[in-house]
């Protein structure tokens, strides 16, 4: 949906796209700076429902610049802050479909166009989600040190200088080596299954659910190691009952789960 590229005018103008809503409460993003200072954020009706728009300089958004952009991480984050401040005040005063960030059209009329077109999808997702919230949960395990069997042992001197095992020796070493191997495999085992466990729990009280990547082992922290990375679709009349099951959880497991919400579904709406 995004229309971008090079070599746009300085002053030309595109239109930026936040989200798109149901009768959305004006007073609820009014005085939000949006993704460009002194521009207005207002209201774009298009069929029975409404996008949250921002008129913007055009050669800010050019692929070369947002390419640049994405390499910098404070400018991103600038720009992915501002983008879901407006999403999260329109979803706080009506259901709302997040639009990702930086979706740009070329005037209204194109615009409105393409969103008319999707018209179907919004409404899906609006339905959809509608009354609910998304919570992310990341499981951890603890990942005790793996002991090392350690080296063969020495093999006596015979008195002719030649050495040879010690009775038993090599046997011993493989035991211990088997033994270190079998406490590997039972600790990805019982991750595998506390994943599972957690997973189907939530899924329970959850409208829906995402497992995502499970992140790299230098991003989790030594010690540790992360078994579950998920986000879940849950009805916000549930959120004693999503307390209640945390609670339940890190008691029964003794896992450490982290849970961050709630959020402005994004997750879930294009899955229409």
């Amino acid at each position: 949906m995004t229309e971008r590229g090079p070599g746009q005018a300085p002053d030309h103008s595109a239109l930026y796209v936040f989200a798109v809503c149901d009768a959305p409460d004006p007073a609820a993003f009014a005085g939000l700076p949006g993704v460009a200072a002194g521009e207005p954020l207002r209201r774009l009706p298009f069929g029975e429902l409404t996008a949250i728009v921002q008129t913007v300089r055009a050669a800010d958004f050019t692929d070369e610049v947002w390419q640049a952009r994405m390499a910098d991480r404070d400018e991103l984050e600038r720009y992915a802050r501002a983008h879901h401040d407006v999403v999260s005040a329109v979803a706080a005063s009506c259901p709302t479909v997040p639009l990702p960030l930086a979706t740009l059209y070329h005037g209204e009329d194109r615009a409105r166009q393409a969103l008319l077109d999707e018209t179907e999808r919004f409404r899906t997702a609006l339905e959809r989600t509608a009354g609910h919230s998304e919570w992310g949960v990341k499981v951890y395990a603890a990942e005790p040190p793996v002991t090392d069997p350690g080296p063969a042992p020495p093999r006596p001197e015979t008195p002719a200088g030649r050495s040879r095992p010690a009775p038993g020796a090599g046997l011993a070493y493989l035991e211990r080596k088997r033994g270190v191997q079998a406490r590997r495999e039972r600790r990805h085992e019982d991750a595998l299954r506390l994943a599972e466990t957690v997973d189907a729990s939530f899924g329970m009280i959850a409208a829906a659910g995402r497992r995502l990547r499970l992140h790299a082992p230098e991003l989790v922290g030594k010690g540790r190691v992360q078994v579950l990375n998920a986000t879940y679709l849950v009805a916000e009349d549930r959120g004693a009952a999503l307390q209640e099951l945390i609670r339940t959880l890190r008691d029964a497991t003794g896992a450490r789960i982290e849970v961050s919400g709630p959020w402005v579904p994004y997750s879930f709406v294009g899955q229409v």
